[in-house]
């Protein structure tokens, strides 16, 4: 059995201990461990002796070093920029949560010892979450033009509303005079979409999600579409520059950029740990059904 452990950094000794946590335990299983570069650096400060653990560069090693499992430490800003290095590896994914909310990073600090066990323990499933996929007439997050969660089209420079022109299989849905749109998959319907009035969707629902950001016509709603229909977007303003993010990653575009999103054509894969569920995520994330009037 071999992991992949992957973050950004750690902020202080604290956090370095629930990290240490996961290595700890998987060293008592014997579980091979390797590590991402960037992250290997930062636990060499806190513990010299990690230097031995093999690093991860790119992608391209994951193809040498062939991890079992991906395990982040961080919230799910981390899980969402793991997934440029996990690209279609198909490689699972489990978050533990050294953020704040985190529903895709959905293992707490104080059960991390009873998660990494369930894992040597092979007491889990595992769920493929959709993607979507964006193509565009100007270079445009070529790299890695997918994302887990959204992709967003926002004013830039300006006060004033910018007008997006969005069509379904190339046919008009409408143009939204709004500060911007938000096009997101079932897992990113609990994020930014979310904020805006969006629904909630269950991760398998083959669905996509279309929100304006502070629509003029009050009468403008969110949308839901199945993920079988493609998404074209021309934007304008009174400025030509306007950002759009792909998940974490942003860039600016112009009136003259044609993009299109479709459902991306391959899943990333989640650890499903036992007794877990999206349902159980959202109510305890949301402190659904708890009296907080006391």
């Amino acid at each position: 059995m071999k992991w992949l452990i992957y973050g950004h950094s750690i902020k202080d000794a604290a956090e370095y201990e629930y990290v240490n946590t996961v290595i700890s335990t998987a060293v008592e299983y014997d579980v091979e461990l390797c590590v991402f570069r960037p992250y290997l650096d930062e636990l060499i400060r806190y513990n010299p002796d990690v230097i031995q653990l093999a690093a991860v560069e790119s992608s391209s090693d994951l193809i040498t070093q062939r991890p079992d499992i991906m395990i982040t430490l961080g919230g799910d800003g981390t899980i969402l920029q793991a997934i440029t290095l996990l690209k279609d590896s198909g490689i699972p994914v489990l978050g533990i949560n050294l953020g704040r909310l985190g529903f895709l990073a959905s293992v707490e600090k104080k059960i991390i010892k009873k998660a990494v066990k369930q894992l040597i323990n092979k007491e889990y499933t595992t769920v493929s979450r959709s993607l979507l996929g964006l193509k565009c007439n100007l270079p445009l997050f070529d790299h890695f033009p997918f994302a887990l969660n959204d992709f967003t089209l926002n004013k830039r420079d300006t006060s004033s509303m910018i007008t997006i022109h969005t069509y379904i299989d190339n046919v008009l849905l409408n143009s939204y005079w709004a500060d911007g749109i938000i096009i997101s998959t079932p897992t990113g319907s609990t994020g930014y979409s979310l904020s805006c009035g969006g629904p909630i969707i269950f991760p398998d629902s083959q669905n996509i999600v279309i929100t304006p950001v502070a629509p003029h016509n009050l009468n403008v709603r969110p949308i839901v579409i199945p993920d079988t229909l493609s998404i074209s977007l021309k934007v304008e303003g009174r400025t030509d520059s306007f950002m759009c993010t792909l998940d974490s990653r942003y860039e600016t575009i112009t009136s003259s950029h044609r993009i299109e999103i479709n459902k991306g054509n391959f899943f990333i894969n989640f650890v499903q740990l036992k007794g877990q569920t999206f349902m159980k995520t959202i109510s305890e994330k949301l402190l659904w059904g708890l009296d907080k009037r006391n």
